[in-house]
């Protein structure tokens, strides 16, 4: 461990239960033994504020996809807080998983503009499980909260 113990928020949404299980598996990635460094605060979306935001270090954002967009959900969060960090969150390491009936691609393109204006910096390749989700997306989804707490705790990020 390289010093004081990093922040890591994860921020999602669910309806079905799909988002979580890809949550749920970035937190088991976080959790690792090995990680010792790393303290998580785990929020839907509603629940999470600005607060949340200046304790961070690192940020993982979760979302069903909604009509080709992130859910009404995520997308509260990120206006409920975005005028209360401006000028007093330091750039941010984050990455983002996504349940998606369709491509992802509409929600993942929205969180990427409103990220650039935070700031934000994706840090990990996003996991988009498009239908059910499946053993490969929750080895992704465990492997992207390991990196992003384990770069954390290194000092990487």
């Amino acid at each position: 461990m390289t010093g004081s113990v990093k922040h890591l928020l994860i921020v999602y949404h669910t309806k079905t239960g799909h988002t979580l299980e890809l949550i749920s598996a970035c937190v088991r990635g976080a959790s690792d033994p090995l990680i010792e460094g790393v303290e998580l605060r785990v929020l839907r979306a509603a629940d999470a504020g600005p607060d949340d935001l200046l304790w961070a270090n690192g940020l993982i954002l979760g979302t069903p996809e909604n009509f080709g967009y992130m859910s009404g959900a995520l997308k509260d969060f990120l206006d409920r807080t975005y005028y209360e960090v401006e000028g007093h969150l330091s750039p941010l390491p984050y990455a983002v998983v996504i349940s998606a009936g369709n491509d992802g691609s509409g929600a993942l393109r929205a969180i990427r503009r409103i990220a650039n204006g935070y700031p934000l910096i994706e840090v990990q390749e996003p996991v988009i499980a498009q239908g059910d989700v499946t053993a490969a997306h929750l080895e992704a989804a465990t492997e992207i909260g390991m990196a992003l707490a384990a770069g954390l705790e290194a000092g990487i990020y």
